[in-house]
């Protein structure tokens, strides 16, 4: 007579049956080589979605600067007349994003047929008001100026170095012969915006003649930082043209003039066009927060 199963052994039965199968798969899984589980794939990183503003904005700043720094010479048009709508381009950039700056200039001048000594100076220069602040580092070290549009009777203050430091600080006429002195240009025109505008004087003059030529290269390099160099040649002498050749270098991330370089006809002892001035603008900083008070002689940094 068989006996009877309670119902809880009855239940303990089922759960037996239905388990063995899975038991059975578990251990057939691991009689092969697979060691990790397969949902391995779905525990990867996966990659990151490229952001489509991201490639807008890309996309965008592309095509900004390739609008910025276009230099093509439209059919029939002068060849300077592509650097000169650039130069009104840097210009408009200046005048728009740049506020002050400090940075090293470094001059190099030939007057009355003499190459002056390499200058290097520490320069300071609030865009409006007009001011500038120089620091000689050499060959006059310790020679200081400042100019301010509209202040100190729109006069230069100066002050020599080593025993000249003794007269003071002197108040003297930017474009008078004591402060023009070793100088090509007065301190008026100092700095990029001045730069600027003449790059656009000159195109303007010389668009009236013919004999010119024009190079471009969008690939230069200056202080190691990719520049556009604009190289304007003058193959026949005019008393109009102020030089036989000139180049001017734009940084490509600043948007800036940081060098002008220009030569004569006559010919140096190698053979070459005689260098005749060259301005650099190394180590810039843009934007420092100066302001009028920067560029007074109350202020601990000026005569100091």
């Amino acid at each position: 007579m068989s006996a009877k199963l309670a119902p809880q052994h009855l239940t303990a039965i089922l759960a037996l049956l239905t388990a063995a199968p899975l038991l059975a798969n578990a251990q057939e899984q691991r009689g092969t080589n697979i060691t990790e589980p397969i949902f391995r794939v779905a525990r990867e990183t996966p990659a990151k979605p490229v952001s489509a503003h991201a490639i807008s904005a890309e996309a965008m700043k592309a095509a900004a600067d390739k609008e910025f720094f276009d230099l093509t010479q439209q059919a029939g048009e002068h060849p300077l007349a592509p650097a000169k709508r650039f130069a009104e381009r840097v210009r408009d950039h200046i005048d728009t994003n740049v506020q002050d700056y400090k940075c090293l200039f470094i001059k190099m001048e030939r007057i009355d047929g003499v190459m002056q000594d390499t200058s290097y100076i520490d320069m300071r220069v609030l865009q409006d008001p007009f001011a500038v602040h120089l620091v000689f580092r050499s060959p006059k070290k310790g020679q200081e100026c400042l100019y301010v549009e509209g202040q100190n009777d729109n006069k230069l203050l100066a002050r020599g170095n080593g025993m000249l430091s003794l007269a003071g600080v002197l108040h003297l006429d930017p474009n008078g012969t004591r402060a023009m002195d070793g100088n090509r240009h007065p301190i008026t025109m100092a700095g990029i915006s001045h730069l600027t505008d003449k790059m656009i004087e000159i195109a303007n003059d010389d668009m009236r003649y013919g004999e010119c030529e024009v190079k471009t290269y969008l690939d230069a390099k200056l202080d190691k930082r990719p520049t556009v160099m604009v190289e304007i040649i003058h193959p026949v002498p005019r008393k109009e043209f102020k030089f036989h050749k000139a180049r001017i270098y734009v940084d490509k991330e600043l948007r800036i003039p940081v060098r002008y370089e220009a030569y004569d006809w006559k010919q140096d002892k190698n053979g070459k066009p005689e260098l005749t001035e060259l301005y650099m603008y190394s180590q810039i900083k843009l934007n420092n927060g100066f302001t009028a008070a920067n560029f007074k002689e109350s202020d601990p940094a000026v005569f100091k």
